[in-house]
């Protein structure tokens, strides 16, 4: 069963915003990419966010699955 349209369930409570996502911890200790990186990764669309009004959030989870399936570099050799 669908819960009620006007249920008090917050939508946006797992969004965060970009130095949020840097220091969540979906990043190897020592190795978090730089706010300037991140924001070139949105720019580029190589990984999810979310735009309210000319804000930009994060949704954790998304970001850590889209990177460990998508954003794969490959070997060199």
């Amino acid at each position: 069963m669908n819960p009620p349209a006007n249920s008090a369930t917050p939508i946006n409570s797992q969004l965060i915003d970009i130095v949020g996502l840097r220091t969540c911890g979906i990043f190897p200790a020592g190795k978090e990419p730089s706010i300037r990186t991140l924001r070139d990764w949105t720019k580029l669309r190589r990984i999810p966010y979310h735009k309210i009004g000319r804000l930009v959030y994060f949704d954790p989870a998304e970001v850590s699955t889209h990177i460990r399936t998508k954003l794969k570099v490959p070997a060199r050799g």
